[in-house]
């Protein structure tokens, strides 16, 4: 069953490479995936697919485990996580009177926290579109974003991205990278539906000591999960040719943005 598409989940339809001739948003978000995608097997991908997670996730997972791995009360608490990542990827401040009208993309959107404070840094015009394959995410996403933000979400392959070539002005993929099963795929992904002289963000993992390439493999394989090096996310952004490169480590997690040239 579908619904007529209007605002946001329109716009977001001409995003696409392939809009669907009848699009399912029967749950509140663009369904691209359907009852035939198969489920994750690993670990930490399952979890995050639970019903049980996006009831917590917001009030309880993210600003205690996260904060924790940022090193908190020494590291950034989630409100100062969130204003870093719209002043790095270019947009404005709750608050401010100019907003650019700028597209961005949310990538592995969870519950849709960091996609609302996206929002509220780009402009009526604006857009923010969340990304996941949990329907169970998704579902939460939907509830508690408030009607008249300018945000639609898609529930979609974060590897293989359903949008059509520099779609976006900026891109963010906060505290997903590291539960890819081929984590540089994704990242190619983002670059290719990034705009030149877009800006992309990533919050993920951090190895802090040096591990054995044993080790860290044993642990992906076993979890779904993988410690990045301090220079593994940087080399691949500048690998692939990005540049004004910034780059903050923490305790047990790291940030880098870069430009698309």
């Amino acid at each position: 069953m579908s619904k007529t598409l209007r605002g946001p989940a329109e716009r977001t339809l001409n995003l696409l490479r392939e809009p669907p001739d009848e699009p399912d948003v029967s749950a509140g978000y663009l369904d691209l995936l359907g009852a035939s995608a198969e489920k994750s097997p690993s670990l930490a991908q399952s979890v995050m697919e639970s019903t049980f997670l996006p009831r917590i996730y917001e009030k309880v997972w993210r600003p205690i485990g996260f904060n924790l791995a940022k090193g908190w009360p020494l590291g950034p608490d989630t409100a100062e996580e969130h204003a870093m990542a719209r002043d790095w990827l270019g947009l404005s401040q709750p608050g401010y009177a100019a907003r650019p009208p700028a597209t961005v993309l949310d990538m592995a959107c969870g519950p849709g926290n960091v996609t609302r404070a996206l929002a509220a840094g780009v402009g009526a015009t604006g857009l923010v579109v969340g990304l996941d394959a949990s329907e169970t995410m998704l579902t939460r996403a939907v509830a508690d974003t408030p009607h008249g933000d300018p945000v639609a979400y898609v529930r979609g392959d974060a590897v293989d991205l359903p949008f059509r070539g520099e779609a976006f002005d900026a891109v963010c993929c906060f505290g997903a990278l590291y539960l890819f099963e081929d984590p540089w795929a994704a990242l190619d992904g983002m670059t290719r539906v990034l705009k030149p002289g877009g800006n992309l963000i990533i919050l993920t993992s951090r190895r802090p000591l040096p591990t054995p390439r044993l080790g860290a493999e044993l642990l992906r394989r076993a979890t779904g999960f993988t410690a990045f090096g301090d220079r593994e996310i940087t080399r691949a952004l500048t690998d692939r040719g990005y540049t004004a490169l910034r780059h903050r480590r923490y305790p047990l997690m790291q940030v880098a943005a870069a430009r698309r040239p």
